[in-house]
């Protein structure tokens, strides 16, 4: 028996839902959000569905609290509506950073996450570049977690194939990912950015190990929060003799002071996703986002179809 596909929205990027839906050719079904005054929130399913196969989108972004509370809330109405089977998509996932225990007396906050969302009513989860890929183990449910690269890699090859390339880690964690573009883009060089962190936001002295000098230096990584790392590296890659450099960064968080940051910094271009809603004040003139939409409505229809999804990370 073949399941009817429906997907939903959260409030955390309505434009992101929309466009995943409009590459599935079927409209968003509806659901009606409410916060009250005290900021509690009231989520009612607005339509049918029961023994449908449902995808709710909702990143994780700021203000993330709310909207973890708010895909918990959907999760648990879809499931009481007697929905045959719950995918949480979730382009952003917050608190990827805990992970693990760093020293004493402090939560896996990825982990309880998961948990969380497991016990909402969850069957399955799609998400994507999830910061640490441990993450999904996390979960007693399936996990898919998409890659990028199949949306950044043919930009990157029509702007910048006729360069001198090389692929740059902003640290030794990225190093997977920065081969992994490397090779695609037709087995450039890699440098690494190593560096010490005294504490959580500042960055110390960096080094790049690697050859960066008359070179275009493309940095990879899964997210740009406050740009710090970002900003610093450029600075020393332009230091040790770098051509130019251009940032791809997946999921744009952009707290604190990093669109100050950016708009000054000597990086080319700044090339992000759109897992996350970025508003108009936080646009500037170096950024170029890239829809990921596309990869996710083919995920969803392969997830629906009971196809595999396997070619897509390649």
């Amino acid at each position: 028996m073949s399941r009817e596909l429906i997907t939903f929205s959260g409030r955390s990027n309505p434009e992101f839902a929309s466009s995943v839906a409009r590459h599935l050719g079927i409209p968003l079904g509806r659901m009606d959000i409410v916060q009250f005054s005290d900021r509690e929130i009231l989520v009612e399913v607005a339509e049918n569905v029961r023994g449908r196969d449902v995808f709710l989108v909702q990143s994780l972004s700021t203000p993330g609290n709310d909207h973890i509370m708010e895909l918990l809330l959907a999760v648990d109405a879809l499931r009481r509506a007697s929905a045959w089977r719950i995918t949480a998509v979730i382009p952003y996932f917050a608190y990827a950073r805990q992970d693990r225990k760093l020293k004493p007396r402090v939560p896996i906050s990825a982990k309880l996450l998961a948990d969380l969302i497991t016990t909402a009513g969850a069957n399955r989860v799609l998400t994507m570049e999830l910061h640490a890929g441990q993450i999904m183990g996390f979960f007693n449910i399936p996990v898919d977690n998409l890659n990028a690269i199949p949306i950044f890699l043919p930009y990157l090859r029509s702007k910048y194939s006729d360069k001198d390339i090389t692929v740059v880690s902003p640290d030794m964690g990225g190093v997977e990912r920065a081969r992994s573009y490397a090779t695609r883009l037709g087995n450039v060089d890699i440098a690494v950015i190593d560096k010490r962190r005294p504490a959580p936001g500042m960055i110390a002295e960096m080094k790049v190990v690697g050859e960066v000098k008359g070179k275009t230096a493309i940095i990879v990584d899964d997210m740009v929060d406050t740009a710090g790392t970002l900003v610093k590296a450029a600075e020393t890659l332009l230091e040790q003799g770098a051509k130019e450099v251009i940032a791809c960064a997946v999921h744009p968080v952009l707290s604190g002071q990093a669109v100050e940051r950016l708009s000054s910094a000597p990086i080319k271009e700044v090339i992000v996703s759109d897992t996350i809603k970025i508003p108009s004040e936080k646009k500037f003139s170096t950024l170029e986002v890239l829809s990921v939409a596309p990869l996710f409505a083919e995920a969803i229809r392969r997830i629906h179809g009971e196809d595999s999804i396997s070619s897509l990370f390649k």
